[in-house]
């Protein structure tokens, strides 16, 4: 392991250590403990759950808006592709009317 891994590794150690020795020498009742450590895991699931449909639904609303720009570019081009045939109809156009003019001149 490298030594950053190996610092964390021991670090996340010491603390859970030292938070096993921290509860066992509490001054507070074990089923008082228990219990805010309970409370406090069940707010944690609670908060980690509604970040989650957060996270989900922003998700969602990114995809919609991803899809309604991919339909606005693919609009635009098709737009475009058909100006740029209408422009070369016209100009074609243009170029027979010239050859006309200068046949009848």
């Amino acid at each position: 392991m490298s030594r950053s891994k190996d610092f964390t590794l021991g670090l996340l150690s010491g603390a859970l250590v030292g938070s096993v020795i921290a509860l066992l020498y509490a001054p507070d009742k074990g089923s008082n403990t228990r219990n805010v450590i309970s409370y406090r895991l069940s707010n944690y699931v609670d908060e980690l759950t509604h970040l989650i449909e957060r996270l989900s639904e922003e998700k969602h609303a990114i995809s919609e808006a991803k899809r309604k720009g991919d339909e606005v570019v693919e609009d635009a081009r098709q737009r475009a592709e058909d100006l740029i045939k209408e422009a070369e109809h016209l100009l074609d156009s243009i170029e027979e009317t010239k050859e006309e003019e200068k046949k009848e001149s």
